[in-house]
Order: structure tokens, then sequence, then C-alpha cells
């Protein structure tokens, strides 16, 4: 409401109100996540998976949805080619984390032959 409202008067406030909201959503999700990522580590130590592993996917959901947010607010400003620099910097970013997993998972295969 209070967007619709300033869009009226003052449009150029629409992305501050877009920003403020989606850190505001962001911050009340990221409190949820905690029992989450707790859950998850705690599933893991049982069922003995490396630590390593679990850690690097969190951080690569992480990255994923910090770079959706930073592109869906550059979108929000009409600035789509730097919302495309930036998914493909996310992208390139998770890429390049993924490789020790990846890494992994050719050595069990190739062990499997």
């Amino acid at each position: 409401m209070i967007a619709t409202l300033l869009k009226e008067h003052k449009p150029e406030f629409k992305i501050y109100i877009s920003i403020v909201v989606g850190i505001i959503i962001f911050a009340i999700a990221a409190d949820q996540l905690k029992d989450f990522i707790y859950l998850i580590n705690k599933l893991t130590q049982r069922i003995n998976v490396n630590q390593n592993f679990v850690g690097i996917l969190l951080k690569i959901t992480g990255i994923a949805i910090l770079t959706e947010f930073a592109v869906s607010i550059c979108n929000d400003s009409g600035e789509t080619s730097i919302a495309s620099k930036i998914d493909l910097g996310g992208k390139i970013i998770i890429l390049s984390m993924s490789v020790p997993i990846i890494t992994s998972l050719l050595e069990v295969l190739l062990d499997l032959l």
C-alpha cells in the first residue's frame, strides 16, 4: 500500500521501499533458516556425511538466494543489463564453489569402474 501511495507522489522512492521490504522479509526468513540449518547439520552428523560438502551446499544455496534478490532489485529499478551480469556472476561463483563436490563425485564414479 505504501509503495502504491508513494508511486503517485514520489515515484523515485518506490525502489527504496522495495529494498527495505525485501530486507525485512529476508531477515524474517533468515531467522527461520537457522532452525533448518541446525536440523540439516544434525541429520548429516547422524548419517556420517562429509560436513564440508554440507557447508558448501548451504553456501551455494545462500549465494543463489542473495543473487536472486539482487537481480530482482535491479529488474525492479529497470537495470536489466546489471541484473543479467549479477545473475551470470552468481552462477560462476556457484560453479566454482561446487568444484570439490563434482570432483569427489567423479572420483567415486571412477572407483566404481
